[in-house]
């Protein structure tokens, strides 16, 4: 390192005992973000992370000097004005952390699209003149609804990575639209010499919390199904297998103290059925013989005399049928 100065030497030592402690370092783009939001930005983070900028070459010669492996896969992810975030945090967390701390901000000409920018269908507050064709130049469809512009479909103006021009810049002012974003642009982060971009660090969180629910739901049914006791299913499967086991007894008549009273109504709605269909008289019979006829009228008659006398005996019917 002869040909670096001992003020760079000091820089490049530091950077690196940082690099050894830390074991999450994270590569970030601090192009186009303003001194107050920065330090803005510095106490927010100041107790779970420390940011360092510095050079791209300075940051190239101290991931040389340090002691973990394949630090050099980060370099390709210094982009713009190139800063090391040193954090102990999950890499997760402080990258949707840093998301957070995100305000949007107009675009200006000459930046760069950090996403595609689109222009959504729909009225605008502009009235018809020389604006349709400040609009046309970027392909946005138009038309004239109520003396005002109205935005016939989506427009794509600009691509991610490309250049934002004056004239674009002006319509999307105009128009109110914001498309950059101030904040701590973190590219990529490096852990235990595996490289997480942004595109796997940003995860929708809300997504993944309702998927551990469903998850959740659909395993402690499965264990119920296939009866595992566990913690979370012991006291379903016992209420099933309570319930079950009662649904049995009743269905074979079985008396036990769960299912005695269940018992008891079921002979006496029996016995109130059959009373029903007796009282409502006889059915129509054909008989061979006139002697057979007269018996069956006989015994009706003998039945329905006992009934009056003895009105219990409808609740004894029906336990009998029951117990046999």
């Amino acid at each position: 390192m002869a040909h670096v100065s001992d003020k760079k030497k000091k820089i490049v030592e530091e950077l690196a005992r940082l690099l050894d402690e830390y074991p999450i370092i994270g590569a970030v783009n601090m192009e186009n973000l303003p001194a107050k939001q920065l330090q803005k930005i510095r106490q927010q983070i100041r107790d779970k992370a420390k940011l360092t900028m510095t050079k791209r070459r300075l940051i190239k010669l101290a991931f040389k000097q340090s002691n973990k492996k394949d630090l050099d896969k980060l370099v390709p992810h210094l982009e713009g004005m190139p800063a090391l975030l040193f954090t102990k945090e999950n890499p997760f967390k402080i990258f949707n952390e840093l998301e957070k701390n995100k305000s949007k901000a107009p675009a200006k000409p000459g930046q760069v699209a950090p996403k595609d920018i689109i222009v959504a269908a729909g009225p605008t507050s502009f009235t018809p003149g020389p604006i349709i064709g400040q609009l046309g130049k970027f392909r946005i469809k138009t038309g004239v609804e109520k003396g005002k512009i109205v935005i016939k479909e989506d427009a794509v103006v600009a691509r991610k990575g490309e250049t934002i021009s004056e004239d674009l810049a002006q319509i999307l002012l105009r128009m109110k639209i914001e498309p950059m974003e101030i904040g701590l642009d973190l590219v990529a982060v490096y852990e235990d010499g595996s490289i997480f971009t942004k595109d796997i660090l940003k995860i929708d969180t809300a997504e993944y919390e309702s998927k551990f629910v469903s998850s959740a739901s659909e395993s402690l049914n499965l264990a119920v199904y296939i009866v595992y006791p566990c913690k979370e299913t012991i006291e379903l499967l016992l209420k099933k297998a309570h319930t079950d086991s009662k649904s049995l007894a009743l269905s074979q008549n079985i008396l036990t103290d769960d299912t005695l009273t269940d018992l008891i109504v079921k002979a006496n709605n029996q016995a109130n059925s059959l009373s029903g269909r007796l009282s409502s008289g006889p059915e129509e019979k054909r008989f061979d013989k006139p002697e057979e006829e007269k018996q069956v009228q006989s015994n009706e008659k003998e039945h329905t005399q006992r009934q009056e006398k003895d009105p219990e005996e409808n609740i004894a019917a029906g336990l009998g049928s029951l117990f046999g």
